[in-house]
């Protein structure tokens, strides 16, 4: 490993997306801190009404699942071998067949963790590549159903079982949730290693490669296979949709909230976190220069990389995870290789991508969640002073009054909420906005923006903030989720219902079209006026203007 200098930095970049707030709940209790290391801590449970249900066999051997009212659900399924010792750090690998019958009725352990501020969840279990997969009622198992494959967010924390996939399945859908390699242990590079900062993407290969060979075991269609995913998991898709490992692997895909084509202003994510030009996409260099500054510490020699690698193979997963910051640090992807030969931005763009159709958007206020877990919902108010330092911070002197003057203070009830309304239509409307031009040149693409500002808050935070329609806000309207459910109002529910549907038929067809559902035109940039968008909210499903309620004109024209 070259010993070049690499700038000290400040790494807390979050995505969330990771949990649910039923998880959450049971996560974070009002006691003490959870210990930090466990084998799978904070593991939900079984489905309420669960019984053992019957056999599938797969390539790799019996699984023997739980029924769930009309559902069969079978929980860590190996889709591929532990990548630990010599496989830590490298492609994932085949499982290895079983003999007899695997029990399939509960979690499978998480990929190696460590508590954040949003999630306590932990564990520093290496044999974790597995996956959930829940069946639809008998009734819908007349021919082989289509596949929906959910990738998690935040790249740091989370796991596939966190999400209940009975109300899709409910829809008709086989529905998968799969772990990948988080952080260090997904994204590490060094010079000369194959897969150097794809670790945890070409997980999510062999995933649905397991997909392709297996769904007609549960009912599946291997040929009509969606893959979808909520923010660190959108950007993963946006990746996939341009990796030539991922071809013919999906045929339709859905990003929640994906960062693919956000850049990052300087202190967008706190007062100390530098700028990037990309929020998730890094060179093979920069991953190295990641790698040396985080592992400088652990006691390994850093001018052979043959020598550091065999030293960080043979070090505890502890003994890693204890080093700070170690896992947010590797929030990215390595572009410039084999799994990702080419900027992803630069490729959508330019049509060179796998064209299936997509559905892709963001919520109405993305980055209120940040701003209040950073300032106001943890007791520190965010004051007139620090709107001013962090217009300038991310803009410049000069162009900080500009700002100043399109998002005054007077037309928000709090600075936070200025600064939460500055950094989402910057950073994320003025992204996801890229990013559905870019692909509607190519594919049939479906844009949405979720605008409940009434949806249940999912992490605990005590402070008085109104988070609006805040980022991953419209996972629970999708997935199952005991926490969440009990708060819905009537009119919550029937979005709920509504979004449900909306996917389910994309996932069959490739269209968010069914009886009944509101009409959701494709986006196509070179429409006259503006290109369609649905808004979805519980007293208003239809189009919305995203240019101009995220002032994108105004974005545009500053430097």
């Amino acid at each position: 490993m070259t010993n070049r200098p690499t700038p000290r930095r400040s790494y807390v970049v979050m995505t969330v997306g990771a949990l649910t707030l039923s998880t959450l709940m049971s996560a974070l209790p009002a006691s003490a801190a959870r210990p930090a290391h466990g084998a799978a801590d904070a593991q939900p449970s079984a489905p309420a009404g669960t019984a053992v249900g019957e056999t599938v066999r797969t390539e790799a051997g019996l699984v023997a699942g739980a029924r769930s009212g009309a559902y069969r659900v079978f929980r860590g399924v190996p889709y591929a071998g532990a990548p630990e010792g010599p496989h830590r750090w490298a492609p994932p690998r085949p499982v290895r067949p079983w003999k007899g019958v695997r029990d399939a009725t509960k979690p499978g352990p998480l990929c190696p963790q460590v508590p954040s501020q949003y999630a306590q969840t932990a564990s520093t279990e290496e044999d974790c590549l597995v996956l959930d997969v829940t069946t639809p009622p008998a009734a819908d198992r007349r021919r082989p159903a289509p596949v929906l494959v959910w990738v998690h967010g935040d790249g740091a924390v989370g796991g596939g079982s966190f999400f209940d996939g009975r109300r899709l399945a409910g829809r008709g859908l086989v529905v998968v949730s799969l772990n990948y390699r988080l952080g260090v242990f997904g994204g590490l590079a060094l010079p000369g290693l194959d897969g150097s900062g794809t670790f945890g993407l070409q997980d999510q290969q062999a995933a649905l490669r397991w997909v392709r060979d297996n769904a007609r075991a549960f009912g599946g269609d291997p040929g009509n296979v969606t893959v979808a995913g909520v923010s660190f998991g959108a950007s993963a898709i946006a990746g996939h949709l341009t990796s030539p490992a991922s071809k013919g692997l999906f045929h339709r895909a859905v990003m929640a909230s994906g960062e693919g084509m956000m850049d990052m202003p300087a202190g967008a994510m706190g007062p100390d976190v530098p700028g990037y030009p990309w929020y998730v996409w890094r060179s093979g260099r920069e991953m190295e220069d990641i790698t040396t500054e985080m592992i400088s510490s652990l006691g390994c020699p850093g001018d052979r990389p043959a020598q550091t690698l065999a030293c960080l193979r043979a070090l505890p997963v502890k003994t890693i995870l204890e080093v700070p910051y170690i896992m947010n640090a590797f929030q990215s992807f390595g572009y410039g290789n084999a799994t990702l030969p080419q900027l992803p931005p630069t490729a959508l763009r330019a049509g060179r991508l796998h064209r299936v159709p997509v559905l892709s958007g963001a919520t109405l206020d993305e980055h209120r969640l940040f701003v209040g877990m950073t300032y106001d919902a943890v007791g520190r108010p965010f004051t007139e002073a620090d709107y001013d330092r962090a217009l300038r911070t991310a803009f410049g002197a000069r162009s900080a009054g500009r700002v100043r003057d399109e998002y005054p203070t007077t037309a928000f009830s709090s600075p936070a909420l200025a600064w939460s309304a500055v950094i989402t239509d910057r950073m994320w409307a003025r992204g996801t906005q890229a990013m559905h031009d870019a692909l509607g040149r190519h594919v049939p693409l479906y844009a949405y923006e979720f605008a409940d500002r009434k949806a249940p808050m999912f992490l605990p935070l005590s402070g008085d903030f109104d988070f609006g329609a805040y980022h991953s806000a419209d996972i629970p309207y999708l997935f199952e989720d005991e926490a969440a459910e009990p708060q819905f109002t009537a009119e919550q529910h029937r979005l709920s219902a509504a979004m449900t549907d909306y996917w389910a038929a994309f996932a069959r067809t490739g269209a968010p079209h069914g009886p009944g559902s509101p009409a959701w035109p494709a986006h196509r940039p070179g429409d006259a006026g503006r290109p369609y968008t649905q808004s979805l909210a519980p007293r208003r499903i239809g189009p919305v203007d995203y240019r101009r309620t995220h002032r994108l004109d105004f974005w545009h024209r500053m430097p």
